[in-house]
């Protein structure tokens, strides 16, 4: 029996908004306009305050340049889909879309990773803290970041090309991600899903087990100082970051975890919510909050 070949797919977006979509949309329209102001607020005073030319602040800086490109990929689509209920997208569009959403998920788990280094290090090794986390080494974990995301990415977007799209078109989701395109695919999508396992390893699960070793060290390195000032001092050097940390891999691991099927996609949309469009505006207003240099 022959099968129609799928060029173009129709993402669904959120499903029974008739009555809701107009407050919706600019519900989203406001957010990805906060969320460009808040992170461009963050990258300027990185740049202009020279009391906020630390490590610390160069890595929230990129962070900031991170969400910003995350948000830019999926929010305007976004926005679309929801005024028209649903949307085309040509399939290069689909896999453009999906490899410049993986590349700023790669980097913010790698570059949370290295910020989590560079507060153990300010912490637990205070003395050596300013020789070993020079602007070199700086320089180097940011590209580092930034090449892994792009790297990483590639071989997806590849593998997407070579399969075959038949029968049905439409992808439950408000944008393109890697499941629901695999879900529609006649093809074999093994290659896909085993380049999906081995690359959570290095990208996801180590780097999350490095934060957890580090702010394990953190805290009992924060516990040995003896007095109460002090402890809340470095407490609150990390408290923003480890907030971050929570809130993005909670949200990433447990949208990846549970199934995919059934009611759970409705539950898969709301949680990715989370981490594409709220994590973008959270992080610079979380970092902000309990942060005097920013205050200033």
């Amino acid at each position: 029996m022959n099968k129609t070949t799928i060029n173009e797919f129709r993402i669904l977006g959120f499903e029974n908004i008739h009555s809701l979509k107009t407050m919706l949309f600019l519900l989203f329209l406001i957010i990805y306009m906060l969320t460009l102001f808040a992170n461009f607020t963050i990258i300027s005073f990185v740049s202009i305050s020279h009391h906020m030319h630390s490590p610390m602040y160069f890595f929230l800086s990129h962070l900031s340049l991170n969400d910003i490109l995350l948000s830019t990929t999926i929010q305007p689509e976004m926005l679309q889909i929801i005024l028209r209920e649903g949307s085309s997208i040509s399939q290069a569009g689909c896999f453009t879309q999906f490899y410049f959403f993986s590349v700023p998920t790669v980097n913010e788990c790698l570059l949370l990773t290295v910020m989590s280094y560079d507060r153990y290090l300010a912490i637990c090794n205070p003395l050596r803290y300013s020789t070993i986390m020079d602007l070199k080494l700086c320089i180097l974990l940011a590209t580092f970041s930034w090449v892994c995301g792009l790297v990483f990415a590639f071989p997806h977007i590849v593998l997407l090309y070579k399969m075959t799209f038949c029968e049905s078109n439409t992808i439950n989701h408000f944008y393109c991600d890697l499941p629901p395109l695999l879900r529609l695919s006649c093809s074999d999508t093994s290659a896909s899903e085993t380049v999906n396992f081995f690359n959570s390893i290095p990208l996801v699960f180590l780097p999350f087990i490095f934060i957890s070793l580090s702010y394990i060290n953190i805290i009992v390195a924060i516990l040995r100082i003896s007095t109460s000032a002090g402890r809340q001092k470095a407490f609150s050097t990390c408290s923003s970051h480890l907030t971050v940390v929570c809130m993005y891999y909670g949200t990433l691991v447990f949208n990846y975890v549970i199934p995919s099927k059934g009611h759970y996609l409705g539950l898969q949309k709301m949680i990715s919510v989370c981490y594409t469009i709220m994590t973008p505006l959270l992080n610079p207003l979380i970092y902000s909050v309990r942060n005097e240099e920013i205050k200033k």
